[in-house]
């Protein structure tokens, strides 16, 4: 079996470098301003990585949701905090969420297969 956050992660790191590689101003400022918007504020990190988590959910983007389901595990975010944000978003999202939060149960139990 492939491992979905290798192959995301690669696949992501791949296009990132070439989109960048192109040198626009305005996607370059987009990467950082995305970047610089999940540093620690008012809000603490892995609240502010939960709350993307959620809005990626409802608007069912599932590399947005990988995106901050890694970077969530990697803060300490526990599981039980994840799946607490992911049934606030299907309910706010509705029945429509529900294969993208099958995806993302998915995509957990990969990052913690990684770990073991």
């Amino acid at each position: 079996m492939s491992n979905i956050v290798t192959e995301f992660n690669d696949y992501r790191e791949k296009m990132n470098d070439k989109i960048l590689a192109d040198n626009n101003k305005i996607i370059k400022r987009i990467f950082n301003l995305d970047t610089n918007a999940y540093q620690a504020g008012a809000l603490d990190t892995k609240t502010k990585e939960l709350l993307g988590l959620v809005a990626s959910a409802v608007l069912r983007c599932d590399d947005c949701i990988r995106y901050h389901l890694e970077t969530s595990y990697k803060l300490g975010v526990s599981k039980e905090e994840v799946l607490e944000s992911l049934s606030i978003a299907t309910l706010v999202g509705g029945t429509i969420v529900v294969p993208h939060l099958r995806r993302a149960y998915e995509f957990w139990d990969a990052l913690e297969e990684e770990q073991r």
